[in-house]
């Protein structure tokens, strides 16, 4: 996975906390995490196309959420970013061997596949039950110090 998924999630937090329809200026935001604004922005763009970010234009413009941080999940963060490929691909290996079962679809009965696929769909479950909101919710209340300097520094444009 890459890198841009955790700043992407981070800055998603971030939105999470600013007043409802004021966009937060991406440059600034990559400034704060020291992070390349090109790169951050690309993110943002993948995540305005999938619908998680909206891009406001203009001098006070920027990026906000486009739905509700609840209804953003980290999952919808992961699959605009990453694609909704799933992470092992079964090439059938089994199908190799000699003598392998004729017309066998080794996808569904080979057990590494089985494996593989189970661990991944519970990792997409585990994902999809965490909101913006949860996480923005959990870090204000374990970190409280953390909003107010993100927002702060985002508000000294």
């Amino acid at each position: 996975m890459g890198r841009g998924v955790e700043w992407a999630v981070h800055s998603c937090v971030n939105m999470a906390w600013t007043p409802p329809g004021e966009p937060v200026n991406s440059a600034r935001l990559a400034e704060f995490y020291k992070l390349p604004a090109a790169y951050l922005n690309k993110q943002f763009q993948s995540l305005v196309r999938a619908g998680v970010l909206d891009s406001v234009s203009g001098p006070r413009g920027g990026f906000l959420l486009a739905r509700r941080p609840e209804n953003i999940t980290v999952l919808d963060i992961v699959l605009a970013l990453e694609g909704a490929d799933p992470a092992f691909r079964c090439e059938a290996i089994l199908g190799n061997v000699p003598e392998p079962a004729l017309q066998e679809n080794f996808a569904r009965t080979c057990l590494i596949s089985q494996t593989m696929r189970q661990a991944e769909l519970a990792w997409r479950q585990a994902l999809a039950r965490q909101s913006i909101a949860g996480i923005a919710d959990s870090m204000e209340r374990r970190f409280p110090a953390d909003k107010v300097k993100v927002l702060d520094y985002l508000a000294a444009e």
